[in-house]
């Protein structure tokens, strides 16, 4: 009964909607309970990836087994099995232990996990995760693109990089210029935490590591000591990287594929979330609507909330009067149009979008001299009333937190989930997560000789509780509940199979691209930190 519910919901809504054909391709523009969707909603294309380049359609191909092409079809059939749903859950799964929990080493960051779901064809969102080999502070970061995935791909392969650079001392960035200048290997300056099936514009290297290394020239001559405060250093990376990825898609370059790959950078955009964490030390650097949280457990044993970013969008007042401000008053009335900057783009701070940041005269001359901008999916539009560019920033808002003992975990995700859960929803049920594994997993404490028979008898407790059918990732849990919940928050697996099976000409009507890292702290180190220093 919930299925054909389900199944004649979602297509009677299908029916009854606006769709606009476009190749072969049908796009909403009539989107139900979603009044946050972005433009790449109704200018969706498929990002054509440049030869050589990899595509992530590798990475989710199991999940389009199951997944209808269009609404076309004659048939739809939402039947899943729950380990074919399992399947598609878990195929973006990243998990990294850093510490044993019993560990008092004074790493805050015991370990985290990760996951992703796509709505879009290739998915638009990307996921980083680092190590600073410099600082040996720990760097996470999401990734929410529109308009395609590349500015997300590029940006997600560089900015940790330019953060650390704009951390280092001036004699790391003089042994760094050095080694290129004598041709010599130079000092690795992450540990990447990456999954299997992570891609990278493998194209775009040399350019890529021409510009870090121009923008550590600037820094060398800024002739600072000692550097950035965390604050600074984040603030400096977003904007530089911003920078270098409107200079790059203007210089001249004989290499096709670099030239295309830039302009497919440029052109889209990428909203970003970045958490830097150093012992008790939590910066988060938020341009745009991705989201971060921290999960508090307070004494009493309840739990509560303490959000880290505000989305920067038409609903937040303070960033309406940020954009009035930058913009003459004759312009106050066409800035934000339908709740969105210049009636076209939802969240007010990106990297890439050069439509909202370019004047009309650069515009037409890069596009007009550079290539086919059909062939790459670029669409040349300028919105009316377009008259004092830039409209668009990179410039992120840096939050400074310390750690506590009872600050538990961070959450780090793309606004696919927070439209879907609250802030709120999502403690609960990271924090209902952690108390069930630890029930599911009770410890093995015995007396020796074992007794197997006891031992025995403790396997079995442990399998007759549902140990299999947990999700240990805990982002896998949330995605879970994200698409799947009913009206009282519980898991409704016809809904689930639903949400999974929806055609690509439909699913982005209802979900958009989920991504999410949970960061979970070493609250024995934090402790021992206050006790060592009171």
């Amino acid at each position: 009964m919930m299925s054909r519910t389900v199944s004649s919901w979602i297509l009677g809504s299908a029916r009854n909607s606006f769709l606009l054909q476009r190749r072969g391709r049908l796009f909403s523009i009539c989107v139900p309970n979603r009044h946050k969707i972005k433009w790449k909603l109704v200018f969706s294309k498929t990002l054509l990836y440049p030869a050589g380049a990899c595509s992530l359609d590798d990475t989710f191909s199991l999940r389009k087994a199951f997944r209808h092409t269009s609404t076309e079809e004659e048939e739809f059939s939402f039947q899943l099995s729950p380990s074919q749903i399992n399947d598609v859950l878990r195929a973006g799964e990243l998990s990294h232990k850093i510490l044993d929990s019993s560990c008092k080493s004074a790493n805050s960051v015991l370990k985290f996990e990760s996951n992703q779901l796509a709505s879009n064809t290739p998915i638009e969102d990307r996921r980083s995760a680092a190590t600073c080999l410099q600082t040996r502070g720990m760097m996470f970061g999401v990734f929410d693109g529109h308009a395609g995935s590349a500015c997300a791909q590029a940006v997600s392969e560089r900015l940790l990089h330019y953060i650390a650079v704009s951390l280092m001392s001036r004699q790391t960035l003089e042994e760094m210029e050095l080694a290129v200048e004598c041709m010599k290997p130079v000092t690795p300056i992450l540990q990447l935490h990456k999954h299997p099936n992570d891609v990278e514009y493998r194209e775009m290297t040399t350019q890529y590591f021409e510009s870090l290394r121009v923008y550590w020239q600037h820094l060398l001559d800024l002739d600072i000591e000692p550097g950035f405060s965390l604050e600074e250093a984040m603030i400096s990376a977003f904007k530089r990287l911003d920078s270098d990825i409107s200079l790059e898609v203007q210089a001249p370059q004989e290499n096709e594929l670099v030239r295309n790959t830039a302009l497919q950078v440029a052109f889209s955009g990428a909203t970003a979330c970045v958490a830097h964490i150093d012992g008790v030390h939590l910066h988060v650097a938020n341009a745009g609507d991705c989201r971060a949280i921290l999960g508090v457990h307070e004494e009493d044993g309840t739990w509560s909330t303490l959000p880290l970013t505000r989305d920067h969008n038409a609903y937040d007042e303070s960033e309406i009067r940020r954009i009035k401000r930058e913009h003459p008053r004759s312009e106050e009335k066409t800035l934000f149009v339908n709740d969105r900057l210049l009636g076209i783009l939802m969240p007010s701070r990106a990297f890439g979008d050069v439509q909202l940041k370019w004047s009309k005269e650069l515009q037409h001359s890069v596009l007009e001299n550079s290539c086919d901008a059909g062939a790459l999916n670029i669409y040349q539009y300028v919105p009316p009333n377009y008259h004092t560019p830039p409209y668009l920033t990179a410039e992120p808002e840096v939050t400074y937190h310390k750690l506590r003992g009872k600050d538990k975990f961070l959450v780090i995700a793309s606004d696919g989930l927070w439209e879907m859960l609250g802030n709120e929803e999502v403690v609960k049920l990271v924090a209902g997560h952690l108390t069930e594994l630890h029930v599911q997993k009770p410890e093995l404490a015995f007396e020796k000789p074992v007794n197997l028979g006891y031992l025995h008898n403790l396997l079995l407790q442990r399998k007759n509780r549902g140990t299999t059918s947990l999700d240990q990732n805990v982002a896998t849990h949330l995605i879970r509940h994200a698409i799947g919940n009913n009206e009282y928050g519980e898991v409704d697996q016809e809904k689930l199979a639903a949400m999974l099976t929806l055609p690509e000409d439909l699913a982005r009507m209802y979900r958009d691209d989920i991504t999410i890292t949970v960061v979970y702290f070493n609250s024995e180190a934090i402790e021992n930190y206050y006790r060592n220093n009171e």
